[in-house]
């Protein structure tokens, strides 16, 4: 950029900078966009989200009008934030009861109505909030446990098909989460087929079907899971790891040298 006088309406020479493009401006100019970007740096920036997980868990638990996402709705949800010990941030939780409106209410057939009607959740539904309202809710709670610029990871039991309906009509929610999940289901079903005591003598669950106690069900669950089916924390000592690394990548070397090789050809 070129500095140099030029003079203004009244005549009289005031500094001006010309670029390479020929625009000319002046001393005041310059001024005035150095005091907007001091401006700007002085104002809080919102933090940039990393996909390093926060240091919480996000346990979720739905109750829907039924499991099809565009044609069924939500009509509760709750949350119990966590931290990885499995220990509560708040020991209430947060939980809303959803009117997810008239057509969602025509399509749950008469297995879902029943089981909602036996919970209690039924007759309060139609005075539940909107998803808009309850999305809002959701989310105020969660960025008030949560590291602020961290997505934290989500818990739950077949937490895929929450996750479902959440991404479907709470998408704001959804970018604020992680794309990973803690899914116990999937440890309940290794143990179901792996260490069949620890499944068998599994705590009986008595949520009933209300998000709020179903979801702290579903901590009780990993923790016990943990303590039942999972070695003694930390786990083995490194001599160990390393022979069990070893012994499973002899195992399956000539699977996964296949497959490496099967999709270069291609």
């Amino acid at each position: 950029m070129q500095y140099g006088l030029a003079a203004d309406r009244n005549g009289k020479n005031s500094h001006t900078s010309k670029n390479t493009h020929g625009d000319r401006l002046e001393i005041r100019d310059l001024q005035l966009i150095a005091g907007i970007r001091a401006t700007f740096l002085a104002c809080p920036q919102e933090a940039p989200v990393s996909n390093t997980p926060a240091e919480q868990i996000v346990w979720i638990d739905c109750e829907m009008t039924g499991l099809d996402a565009d044609l069924d709705g939500l009509c509760e949800i709750a949350l119990i934030i966590t931290d990885f010990d499995l220990k509560p941030l708040d020991a209430k939780g947060f939980e809303i009861i959803i009117n997810p409106g008239e057509a969602a209410m025509e399509h749950m057939n008469d297995f879902v109505r029943g089981m909602h009607e036996k919970s209690g959740l039924l007759p309060k539904i139609a005075s539940g909030a909107t998803v808009a309202e309850a999305e809002e809710q959701v989310l105020a709670y969660v960025n008030s446990l949560v590291t602020k610029g961290r997505r934290p990871l989500v818990a739950g039991n077949t937490i895929g098909m929450d996750r479902r309906f959440i991404a479907k009509y709470m998408p704001t929610l959804e970018e604020r989460l992680h794309y990973r999940s803690i899914d116990v289901s999937t440890i309940k079903e290794l143990s179901r087929r792996w260490y069949p005591n620890a499944y068998s003598l599994a705590p009986e669950k008595r949520g009933g079907h209300r998000a709020l106690a179903d979801i702290a069900e579903s901590i009780q669950e990993l923790a016990y899971f943990r303590d039942a089916a999972m070695l003694p924390l930390p786990g083995l000592e490194r001599p160990a790891v390393k022979e069990a690394a070893a012994k499973t990548t002899d195992t399956y070397r000539e699977l996964i040298d296949d497959a490496i090789a099967g999709g270069k050809a291609e």
